[in-house]
């Protein structure tokens, strides 16, 4: 059986979503409680996906998964004109890359944290290094659902 994160670990995670989005857009998101998922590896729900390779003393993925208005509403807040695919695919890799920073404070500086990938779930297969359950952290904001799912385990 492999080792679960705790209720403290994820309470960094939700923490570091709600200070994302009241600092980039000066309003909160509504984190809900999170929750295991069935499926190993990042669930893909939504248009873009942003995910963070995690090495080191944890190894494992932080994905945070965004439909296309719930960035857009963001670049907006941003005061960014520009709504391309590039600039969403950007956004989202800026939100997995800010919440795998604030992990590294909690979990350690010996966390390895990879330079944010793009995820296309109908192109992409990926291969989880995590063995254990992963957990999904959802949110609301705007009217949008988006999802970050944090799949880690200590090596």
């Amino acid at each position: 059986m492999y080792t679960q994160l705790q209720p403290q670990d994820i309470e960094i995670f939700t923490e570091a979503l709600t200070h994302y989005f009241l600092a980039s857009t000066g309003e909160p998101a509504a984190i809900r409680s999170a929750y295991l998922l069935n499926t190993g590896g990042p669930v893909l729900w939504n248009d873009f996906n942003g995910l963070i390779e995690i090495s080191g003393e944890y190894q494992g993925s932080v994905c945070f998964s965004a439909p296309r208005g719930l960035l857009s509403h963001v670049l907006l807040k941003m005061g960014e004109s520009v709504f391309s695919d590039e600039r969403h695919g950007d956004i989202v890799g800026e939100i997995a890359n800010t919440l795998s920073g604030r992990a590294r404070r909690h979990f350690g500086e010996g966390l390895g944290i990879s330079p944010p990938q793009l995820l296309d779930y109908s192109l992409t297969t990926y291969e989880p290094t995590a063995h254990n359950t992963p957990y999904a952290i959802p949110l609301r904001w705007h009217g949008y659902e988006a999802n970050l799912v944090v799949h880690l385990q200590p090596t």
